[in-house]
């Protein structure tokens, strides 16, 4: 088995056309089919949202098997995932679809590379409905390191099951039904999805955040780039409402893959008494399950309370945390984990 790393250092960091030459379009939208394990979107997130973070960019080959994972410098010999509120989902990248025992090789492989940079490395939020957190955590003990795995969000889904939206709208609790149907006969609200980005529908965006009881936005311009970009490949969904002609709830979707994923949303707290936000998420599920034909909705990660009024399913992202035990500042940590009652086994001798 042979590897390669790329260590991308200050003077490299923003140039991610070295790793685009060696996976050419593995790491695009026509074979990494979720939108968190693409170039497009990790390198955009570097760029503008973690552009004073020095990437470690680490690839694994065999054959034709291969393996990425997209870490950043977070401290002396510390990294983190290449990560941040926007993920969904971050795991090791495969470029193609192999059995268990092969990605396990080039896990392990890519892990004993890393003890040369690196004492201690966090990935999150990962999920294991893939195998990903387990497959992970394997790997990187048979490689030599010290894991610690912890539960570190929830991750709200509807599968529709082949429902129309009237069926799943009967599933819903009568308190919500009941309020959109009171609502709704005001016909004080309008609302409306595009699939076409322009600066207009974006700019009505931003206005209903800026105005909501969400915090300040990270970066919206990565998030600007992000909903351009998908537009582009036909799968922005971004619905608006308004009240005389003025802006009041707005949420980004992107769909693709028989996946729909809800990014953002936000309504303006003055008019809530006429529930446009709950009026317009109608209105998202409606296109989404009718017309998008999607088999899941993803709400992100965060157990708000309004997200189970809409989903029927959670799954669990994991925190994984590695540690070299060779490098005498891993010690502490390790054992503090221990010490905690955090870790599940026993130190090691």
């Amino acid at each position: 088995m042979t590897d390669t790393t790329l260590t991308m250092t200050s003077e490299y960091h923003s140039n991610f056309q070295s790793v685009q030459a060696i996976a050419g379009e593995k790491l695009g939208r026509s074979v990494q089919k979720s939108l968190f394990d693409r170039i497009d979107w990790l390198k955009p997130l570097h760029e503008l949202c973690l552009p004073d973070k020095s990437p470690l960019i680490v690839h694994s080959k065999e054959g034709e098997a291969e393996a990425w994972m997209f870490l950043m410098k977070t401290g002396l010999g510390r990294h983190a995932a290449l990560a941040n509120w926007y993920n969904f989902t971050f795991r090791p990248i495969f470029l193609g679809d192999y059995d268990e025992v092969t990605k396990l090789a080039l896990l392990a492989k890519l892990a004993k590379q890393l003890k040369s940079s690196s004492h201690r490395i966090e990935i999150t939020p990962v999920p294991d409905e893939d195998s990903a957190a387990s497959l992970t955590e394997r790997a990187f003990e048979q490689a030599g390191w010290i894991v610690f795995r912890s539960k570190a969000d929830d991750n709200h889904i509807l599968n529709v099951k082949g429902r129309t939206f009237d069926q799943y709208w009967a599933d819903r609790p009568g308190q919500l039904r009941n309020t959109v149907r009171r609502k709704a006969k005001k016909n004080l609200v309008s609302v409306r999805i595009e699939t076409q980005f322009s600066d207009e529908d974006w700019n009505d965006y931003v206005s209903v955040y800026e105005s909501s009881w969400k915090p300040e936005e990270g970066n919206p311009d990565f998030l600007r780039k992000l909903a351009r970009h998908e537009a582009a490949a036909g799968c922005m969904r971004l619905g608006l409402a308004y009240i005389d002609g003025e802006p009041v709830a707005a949420q980004f979707w992107t769909v693709e893959n028989g996946e729909a994923l809800i990014h953002k949303l936000a309504h303006i707290e003055d008019a809530t008494k006429t529930s446009p936000g709950t009026l317009l998420s109608v209105a998202m599920f409606q296109h989404a399950i009718d017309i998008d034909h999607v088999d899941l909705i993803d709400f992100g990660t965060g157990n708000d309370g309004y997200k189970r009024e809409w989903m029927e399913d959670v799954r669990d992202r994991y925190r994984l945390e590695f540690y070299w035990p060779n490098n005498p500042l891993a010690w502490l940590p390790i054992l503090r984990h221990y010490l905690s009652g955090l870790a599940g086994k026993r130190p090691p001798l």
